[in-house]
């Protein structure tokens, strides 16, 4: 299986492009932060680049002036909850129960239409050769140096070429502790199909954690898709050999029982 990905990177526009050179010039499967952006240069990657918009630093701004709400913060002093810090850790901090369902249910609060942006895709060539990617620039309001599911094999995506592929999307942070996409390839090795395989999926993380958002798209080496999503509706589009356009389908989380 061939494999290259980046996390954490600064200043490189193509982040997508810099992954297919890990996969490509070295024998790594991912490079992350400062250093992976001198290795894209090196081998010409187009940069240094100001990715910084006149629209995300009004953005950044203004959540500066809502004392930094939302963020990433827990268990700390000052109340991550009404200031921006600098922080502390609260030595005392015992998790109980109660807390451990409270910030499960408070898990991807900080996810959704307006402050996520990943683009997941599979795709199957002319050869029947299969690859999957993502590209992202994570979470709004992320704690520097944060690495979400996007360039975690089996998380963000995943394909085998005996099998399939798969996508995802939504809180990273929760989806890498499961690997959902390659819980779907193994899926459908299994006989599931794309919607049967994805589905499966998203159920084993939202037992743990029934408020987060996420979704996957499978693909299988037949050309048949299917999705799954969970807290929020989701669509996906698809093209083949012969179609003048997109096809778009639109994916509802299931009614829970």
């Amino acid at each position: 299986m061939d494999v290259g990905a980046v996390g954490a990177i600064r200043n490189v526009k193509d982040a997508i492009r810099a992954a297919r050179l890990v996969l490509q010039y070295t024998d790594h499967t991912l490079l992350v932060g400062d250093q992976a952006t001198v290795f894209a240069l090196s081998l010409g990657l187009g940069g240094p680049s100001n990715l910084t918009t006149d629209q995300s630093l009004a953005k950044w701004l203004k959540w500066k002036e809502s004392d930094c709400q939302p963020n990433f913060w827990r268990n700390v002093m000052p109340s991550s909850n009404t200031s921006c810090g600098p922080y502390s850790s609260i030595e005392s901090f015992s998790a109980s129960n109660d807390d451990f369902d409270r910030r499960k249910d408070l898990c991807s609060k900080r996810v959704g239409f307006g402050n996520h942006d990943t683009i997941s895709m599979a795709a199957i060539d002319k050869e029947g050769r299969i690859a999957a990617g993502t590209s992202t620039n994570g979470a709004s309001y992320k704690i520097p140096g944060r690495v979400g599911d996007g360039p975690i094999v089996g998380a963000g995506a995943y394909a085998d070429q005996e099998v399939g592929a798969c996508g995802a999307t939504g809180d990273g942070d929760v989806m890498m502790r499961f690997l959902p996409c390659y819980q779907v390839v193994e899926n459908m090795r299994l006989g599931m199909s794309p919607v049967e395989a994805a589905e499966n999926a998203i159920s084993r993380i939202k037992r743990k954690y029934p408020a987060f958002i996420g979704a996957i798209v499978a693909l299988n080496m037949k050309g048949e898709h299917g999705g799954a999503c969970h807290g929020w509706t989701f669509q996906y589009s698809v093209q083949t050999t012969g179609m003048e356009d997109v096809n778009i389908f639109t994916v509802y989380p299931a009614i829970s029982s």
